[in-house]
């Protein structure tokens, strides 16, 4: 199984040259450390900044420059800070070309719930409802199964909805899955040391596996 840096790298390996990349809070954020030095990537914080690079080395934190999860980050050469209110045009405007975000439940049509369990405290949904309304391509990255050994891959979400029919991959600690606009999870890689049995028994929407399923390379 993957750990949580081992999700990061295998999601920065579908950021390409010339991207424009929201990192939503949690796992995704991680992705700035392994985003590979010879692509030209813009990674885009919707608390205000263009620019964002890997976390700073301990000693080396400004608590001034902060990401959306209120983490101390670095900025590139040429990085730029502004207000919410500009963020947010560049995300509705569709200027992203990528937003990778955490999920508690993603359904097997494409629809994400991250923002909200009932009856638990939460500070606000964010802007996550804002990028998955605009994004074109969505990747989650999450947990397959919850602390319960309860599978996040669902034939319909249990928990309040962020978006509908907007999440095209997933990376989680046992597999790679692609989201079919049919409907369905395609399995198209497994973690190192994982069976497609294991995957089996962890995804309860409906999942397809298409002849041999490589183990991912991280």
């Amino acid at each position: 199984m993957l750990d949580k840096n081992d999700i990061a790298k295998r999601i920065a390996r579908e950021v390409k040259d010339g991207f424009y990349v929201n990192l939503g809070i949690g796992i995704p954020t991680l992705v700035a450390n392994y985003i590979p030095k010879d692509l030209d990537v813009v990674l885009q914080s919707e608390n205000g900044l263009l620019g964002m690079g890997p976390f700073p080395f301990a000693g080396e934190e400004d608590a001034d420059t902060i990401n959306a999860g209120k983490q101390t980050i670095t900025m590139l050469p040429g990085s730029a800070i502004f207000d919410s209110a500009m963020s947010f045009g560049m995300i509705r405007a569709k200027k992203v070309n990528l937003t990778i975000l955490g999920a508690m439940e993603v359904s097997e049509n494409g629809d994400i719930a991250n923002w909200k369990i009932p009856g638990k405290m939460v500070k606000g949904m964010g802007g996550a409802m804002d990028l998955v309304a605009s994004a074109e391509n969505i990747i989650v990255a999450m947990q397959h199964v919850n602390k319960a050994g309860e599978s996040k891959l669902l034939p319909q979400c249990t928990l309040p909805l962020t978006g509908v029919g907007c999440v095209k991959k997933i990376v989680t600690e046992l597999a790679v899955l692609d989201v079919l606009p049919e409907g369905g999870f395609k399995l198209l890689e497994r973690a190192p040391g994982v069976s497609i049995e294991e995957i089996i028994a962890a995804t309860a929407g409906k999942l397809i596996i298409d002849g041999d399923v490589p183990e991912m390379v991280i």
